[in-house]
């Protein structure tokens, strides 16, 4: 037991440090607001070569959502390390003491989503996968409900998934504005990429199907 408490202190620790290094990254005051445009839904966002800012150097998202009044989606290729599943899950919420030594003998790969609300989970998933809390997009989903976690740790969860820490958020014309200086570009969302074991070959997958928008 105090080799699990050693080991948590550890990684949380890890996570800590991970989320202070990109709180450090400079956040522009006052951004170039582009002209808005409804093709990025649905798609990758990913980062070029001109990417000044440090938190998404080859960076891939999955963008769920985009209108007027800005846009978000999740960061699906920067893996902060694997941490036991009962580190996500209120103890409360276990109904015997033998299913939370269950959670904590389980260890899951844990996403960084984006700068946004760090402590907010998502589950990305596979779309045969269903919960109260599930929303569709396309081939894939998104799950925020403790179920969910629970599921996964008895083999009953979605086939394929990513547990994501925080979001990726632009105000209204921000997002817009860093794709007309070309820090971004678009592809096709890719369920393969996205559930790719290997994180390192998401962007250059995603960038060699990259395409230009009309």
């Amino acid at each position: 037991m105090k080799k699990k408490i050693l080991l948590f202190l550890f990684i949380t620790l890890q996570i800590t440090l991970f989320h202070h290094v990109f709180a450090l990254a400079k956040t522009p005051e006052n951004y170039f607001k582009g002209e808005f445009y409804s093709s990025v839904k649905n798609n990758f966002l990913i980062a070029t070569e001109k990417m000044n800012d440090n938190r998404f150097e080859k960076t891939v998202i999955a963008m769920l959502e985009n209108d007027e009044d800005g846009a978000w989606g999740l960061v699906i290729n920067k893996p902060m390390g694997s941490i036991p599943l009962a580190m996500l899950i209120d103890p409360s919420l276990s109904n015997t003491p033998e299913e939370r030594e269950k959670l904590y003998g389980i260890n899951i790969l844990i996403f960084w989503g984006g700068p946004v609300e760090v402590k907010k989970i998502f589950v990305l998933h596979s779309s045969e996968y269903q919960s109260e809390s599930t929303k569709n997009y396309g081939g894939i989903s998104i799950s925020q409900d403790y179920n969910i976690l629970f599921d996964i740790a008895e083999d009953r969860g979605p086939e394929k998934s990513l547990v994501i820490l925080g979001y990726s958020g632009w105000g209204s014309g921000q997002l817009e504005g860093e794709m007309e200086r070309d820090h971004w570009i678009l592809s096709d969302l890719d369920s393969d990429i996205i559930f790719e074991k290997e994180s390192m070959k998401k962007w250059p997958k995603a960038y060699e199907n990259s395409f230009i928008r009309l």
